[in-house]
């Protein structure tokens, strides 16, 4: 297996994965690669076009989008109860939400960041890996003393994932994820140089591979056992939304368009200001005009100054509305597309809570979409280690933190049903206090949660 080759999918993605980072980043990024988005005009002088780029600008709509739909949907993290009397299990987890990557990072930060790189780019994904142990342990609790079982997150971007096979019901089968590095070498007159990592994973066994320089061999440096093999399930988790809720692959061809169009109106306007003078008569004209010079003219000659008339304006304004407001529509964000005119302000309350319910809706399924990844991941983790627990992952239903008096008005109303379910009322006081506490430590929650069980269901875990 030629451990540099890459996938056709992979080859055939990676200009447009280009393009969509681009686009949601703006600013210089997009600045620095305009030339592959502003279209150049028919016969247009290099020099004029070179000047257009210079002064390029961008409104990001797609950008803010995506980091609205972001935040909305983390406002309140997901809700993740441990069940089981595994406490080595409940202790490791609890620490594992607050840093899952050793880093200091979130499990629900984590999780938001690849939220918003499917969104752009369809796919992200998250490694699952161990400590490699420096000496052998002969027990569990010698693992877990020593840290080897602390499973920890590695986030790869999907121009990383360059190669792969799936089976039959799309699980991956193997995976080659590359990491480029550069670096300065040891003597500096060499200059800085490439170094290309390769991880070869499959359902069992891992490789490392390291190439230095862009024609160098790839040699193996390193290969052994991962964390799942007793799973057999390659450690690499994919998060992906579908076609129709891929935000960047709906607009991006929009936001282009609007591109092009705002800044051919801004170069137009820009032109319109430096008007050029206009002499009507019927002699030969050989005088120089300019700002240091004056023109003498005959008693029939006339003279002017050229501009437009402002119809083409009007209309690329009118345009560039239109387009706006289509940004908005494909992303489901009806209400905020209307309040791009004025006209809007003569929508009606119900249709404005009408449009704003799609959005919630498309909320909710991308809700869906992160608590299933999240059971996945935390689950085969849990299976890894051998923990006794059963983990499930509820909320992100709810998009407005002042809308908490709802639930505990249905709460209530459940509760008075007078229901002889002691495990149904469990359920409705834990995921009250998962909701009102969403940002308190996992270890507090862990704790009231088996307080509740203790309380109500006479469990002691």
């Amino acid at each position: 297996m030629d451990i540099t080759r890459e996938h056709p999918e992979y080859r055939g993605s990676r200009r447009l994965m280009k393009r969509y980072s681009d686009l949601y980043a703006g600013g210089e990024q997009l600045k620095n690669s305009a030339r592959d988005y502003l279209e150049m005009r028919q016969k247009e002088p290099y020099d004029v076009y070179t000047e257009r780029l210079a002064r390029v600008y961008y409104e990001n709509y797609i950008g803010s989008i995506i980091d609205w739909y972001s935040a909305t949907l983390f406002k309140r993290e997901p809700v993740i109860e441990f069940e089981g009397k595994g406490e080595a299990g409940r202790k490791y987890f609890a620490e594992f939400l607050e840093d899952c990557d050793q880093r200091g990072t979130s499990l629900a930060a984590m999780l938001q960041q690849q939220f918003v790189s499917a969104l752009v780019k369809g796919k992200s994904y998250l490694l699952v890996d161990f400590p490699k142990p420096t000496r052998p342990a002969s027990t569990w609790a010698e693992e877990e003393e020593a840290g080897l079982s602390h499973a920890y997150l590695v986030d790869f971007s999907e121009e990383e994932l360059i190669n792969w096979s799936r089976d039959e019901r799309g699980r991956f089968d193997w995976v080659v994820l590359r990491q480029v590095n550069r670096n300065r070498s040891a003597v500096e007159e060499e200059g800085p140089r490439t170094e290309t990592t390769y991880l070869y994973f499959d359902r069992t066994s891992y490789k490392t591979f390291v190439q230095v320089g862009d024609k160098g061999p790839a040699l193996l440096v390193d290969e052994g056992v991962h964390g799942l093999a007793d799973l057999q399930m390659v450690p690499l988790f994919e998060f992906k939304v579908n076609e129709g809720l891929w935000l960047m692959n709906k607009a991006a061809l929009i936001q282009l368009e609007h591109f092009n169009k705002s800044n051919a109106l801004s170069w137009a306007l820009s032109m319109g200001l430096f008007a050029m003078p206009v002499v009507y008569t019927d002699r030969q004209w050989e005088q120089i005009v300019g700002e240091s010079y004056y023109i003498q003219l005959a008693p029939n000659d006339r003279f002017g100054w050229t501009e437009p008339e402002g119809k083409v304006f009007q209309i690329a304004s009118e345009n560039l509305a239109r387009l706006q407001e289509e940004i908005y529509r494909v992303c489901y964000l009806l209400h905020q597309a209307r309040g791009v005119h004025s006209s809007a302000l003569s929508q009606s309350g119900m249709s404005k809570a009408r449009d704003f319910a799609v959005t919630q809706e498309v909320l909710r399924s991308y809700g869906d979409q992160v608590k299933d990844f999240t059971k996945r991941l935390l689950r085969a983790i849990a299976g890894a280690r051998k923990d006794d627990l059963l983990i499930n992952v509820s909320g992100m239903d709810d998009f407005d933190i002042a809308e908490f008096t709802s639930d505990l008005e249905d709460a209530e109303r459940l509760l008075g049903m007078g229901m002889a379910s002691p495990t149904l009322r469990a359920h409705i006081y834990k995921r009250l206090a998962s909701k009102y506490l969403c940002d308190v430590r996992q270890e507090i929650k862990d704790r009231i949660h088996s307080e509740i069980d203790g309380e109500l269901l006479g469990r002691r875990d």
